[in-house]
């Protein structure tokens, strides 16, 4: 064998080593072990079902779970993930102590991957300590006071009074609910430029451009969080990204009025850590998009279902018309905007409702890394081995709220569904055991959304000013409601491109 024969076959086996070892990272030769659950790769090397899982999650676990079980391991994008949808093995799961599995270190990753942010031990216990002080007990009831006014500054903007000037305005639900509460939101917790000439003009058509670029990053989300981007998608995320670094810088966030101390002593104690001004500016972006992906479209989907079924509809508006009389106001054309404290009025009907459409259109992933191997024992008795660096996820909307022994019809809306006939709020039961957990909107664990509390009374505030302030009926009442948008998990929005129309005018 002469020298360039020689080169030629080292050349080939350096190559075919190469393939060999990169076969094996995207792996191609995992197989499965004993007492592991059912492995499922797909047809793709390293990309398994990450096409299918990018396109609608929901869609390709409800098709892996009639043909594996409740619990199987998929390939997507590079990660082995054990999906899990028996809600009764969630609690262990969730109890489990962080050195075996870890929501942090996943959590991390995403966190990383859509914000550029590198999120510490610290910055967790921050987060949770000043979540708990202001947006709970009497820092939320204050957060909730400024909401409000702030919900009325939106939506009555432009708004004229007066018989003859209370014209129907036509719009998409979705985008109407969303803009509203981003908006309102926003310079709730954010706050306002100082007192200047038309500050309050300025302040609403920064809040429109704000949240048309916050829509655009919100749909690039979960392709974000699994770093499966295309080459387009990571060119529009940049300069989104740059967008919101820009104008949430702490230099200009600092310049603002009536910053929610939410945001204001987070940012204190984040500087008195040592976390730089850049740092601090993308954690701003963070708590930005924390506060405010999920609320809106959940206030769509109030909304939706109450327009379409009126039964519902009439129920909750005179619940709430009801309560209005008992704090001495009256919603008639002519009379002030109502002014009203959650904390002083009880809607068990209206609170059934919320909790109804969350159970129907929220689908959160709860996710943990796997640290080292573990034995897992079902509620059936079943045990199976998770592999250390592999990723566990629990989806509660399949494993919980669409169980028809915990609730009969699962698909179908039943706005009275969580309160007993007399008004009191219902138990549920599976296998003869009452649920301490029988929705998981928000998450569970160490992982639950620390704003869960803020985004209900939102939700709640919305929704009464809307059947309090406005007439509105959908312009199509015939037409379906909309689907969920299977890429986008959490609150499940829908596509803006499948937006429901529907007429609104002012009463008052």
């Amino acid at each position: 064998m002469n020298f360039w024969e020689t080169a030629l076959c080292a050349f080939l086996a350096s190559l075919l080593a190469i393939l060999l070892g990169w076969l094996y990272t995207v792996g191609a030769f995992r197989k499965r072990r004993p007492k592991e659950p059912p492995l499922d790769k797909g047809f793709i090397p390293w990309l398994g079902h990450a096409i299918k899982f990018k396109k609608n999650p929901a869609e390709l676990l409800e098709v892996m779970r009639k043909k594996h079980g409740d619990i199987f391991t998929l390939l997507v994008g590079g990660n082995y993930i054990h999906f899990l949808a028996d809600a009764d093995s969630y609690e262990p799961i969730l109890k489990e102590s962080p050195d075996k599995l870890d929501f942090d270190k996943f959590g991390s990753m995403i966190v990383l991957n859509v914000f550029a942010f590198q999120p510490t031990d610290s910055h967790h216990h921050i987060l949770k300590k000043i979540s708990k002080e202001y947006l709970r007990g009497k820092g939320l009831a204050v957060l909730n006071q400024v909401m409000m006014e702030k919900l009325k500054t939106v939506m009555f903007h432009s708004q004229e009074s007066g018989e003859h000037k209370r014209q129907w305005q036509q719009d998409g639900l979705l985008y109407f609910s969303y803009k509203t509460i981003f908006q309102a939101a926003f310079l709730a917790l954010f706050g306002t430029d100082p007192d200047k000439e038309n500050a309050k003009e300025n302040t609403l058509t920064q809040c429109g451009e704000f949240f048309a670029n916050f829509q655009k990053f919100d749909h690039l989300f979960p392709q974000m969080a699994l770093g499966i981007l295309d080459p387009q998608g990571k060119k529009d995320t940049e300069r989104l990204r740059n967008f919101f670094w820009d104008n949430l810088s702490v230099e200009k966030i600092c310049k603002k009025d009536n910053i929610s101390k939410w945001i204001a002593v987070q940012d204190q104690q984040m500087a008195e850590i040592g976390m730089t001004e850049k740092m601090r500016t993308q954690f701003m972006f963070l708590l930005l998009w924390a506060s405010q992906a999920n609320t809106g479209p959940a206030a769509f989907w109030v909304l939706v279902h109450l327009l379409k079924y009126p039964e519902a509809m009439k129920a909750v508006w005179e619940e709430v018309d009801r309560v209005l009389r008992e704090t001495g106001q009256e919603v008639n054309p002519g009379s002030p905007i109502i002014d009203v404290s959650l904390e002083t009025i009880k809607t068990p009907l209206l609170d059934s409702t919320i909790e109804e459409t969350l159970r129907l259109k929220v689908s959160p992933f709860l996710f943990r890394s796997v640290m080292q191997d573990i034995d897992l024992k079902m509620s059936d008795g079943r045990e199976y081995i998770f592999r250390k660096g592999d990723q566990l996820l629990l989806f509660p909307f399949l494993g919980l709220h669409m169980d028809p022994e915990i609730y009969p019809d699962p698909h179908t809306f039943k706005y009275d569904r969580f309160l007993n006939p007399d008004g009191t709020k219902r138990e549920f039961y599976k296998n003869g055991k009452k649920l301490k957990q029988y929705t998981m909107p928000f998450g569970g664990g160490p992982s639950i959304c620390p704003g869960r509390f803020f985004a209900v009374t939102e939700l709640k505030m919305f929704v009464i000013l809307m059947l309090t302030c406005f007439d509105m009926e959908l312009v199509n009442a015939e037409e379906e409601i909309p689907p969920v948008d299977g890429s986008r998990c959490g609150f499940g929005a829908t596509h803006p491109s499948h937006d429901i129309k529907f007429r609104y005018r002012l009463r008052l």
